[in-house]
């Protein structure tokens, strides 16, 4: 039975492995309401960008949620096809596609919101306010830092050079 035993010493020093275990976590009560609306994590990622930024080219959309570009195509094609989303030329360059948040897109993610912040408050419940503004606060800098770090072409090489650490795993869309 998984989590029956106790989890490897060596793993557990290493923050990566608890962010993404404690990740699974917070990701769990959201991935159920959201497969109510025949959605995945990634789905609600797109429509929170779009309900964020407004209007995004597919490039800017792959981008802000560091998302390659063509899984990000057959994502958008499932939310159009739901029309929570619109795919037209972009008027500024026929050669993009420009995304727009429908108002049934903007509807459905705006009752999703509280959905999503309940799902990390329930898995967080250990933690004080305080020590959970401290953590969000952390994990910011680190995703700040590492993003930062992409968007200079250093995507392989974490901030702290080769030296702290291996290549940087694709992001969680949740």
């Amino acid at each position: 039975m998984p989590g029956s035993g106790p989890r490897p010493p060596s793993l557990l020093a290493l923050p990566s492995y608890l962010a993404s275990q404690v990740s699974r976590f917070g990701r769990r009560h959201l991935e159920r309401v959201l497969q109510e609306h025949d959605l995945v994590l990634e789905h609600h990622a797109i429509l929170t960008a779009l309900d964020d930024f407004g209007p995004l080219s597919q490039q800017q959309l792959a981008d802000s949620l560091d998302l390659d570009k063509s899984h990000l195509v057959g994502r958008i094609d499932h939310l159009e096809g739901r029309r929570l989303l619109s795919r037209a030329p972009d008027p500024a360059d026929r050669r993009r596609h420009r995304i727009t948040l429908t108002a049934t897109g903007r509807n459905l993610i705006r009752r999703l919101r509280p959905v999503a912040r309940e799902s990390q408050e329930d898995f967080l419940r250990t933690l004080s306010p305080a020590e959970r503004k401290t953590l969000v606060g952390l994990l910011g800098r680190v995703l700040a830092a590492n993003d930062a770090a992409r968007r200079a072409g250093a995507a392989t090489h974490p901030v702290g050079g080769a030296a702290g650490g291996g290549s940087r795993p694709a992001a969680d869309a949740g």
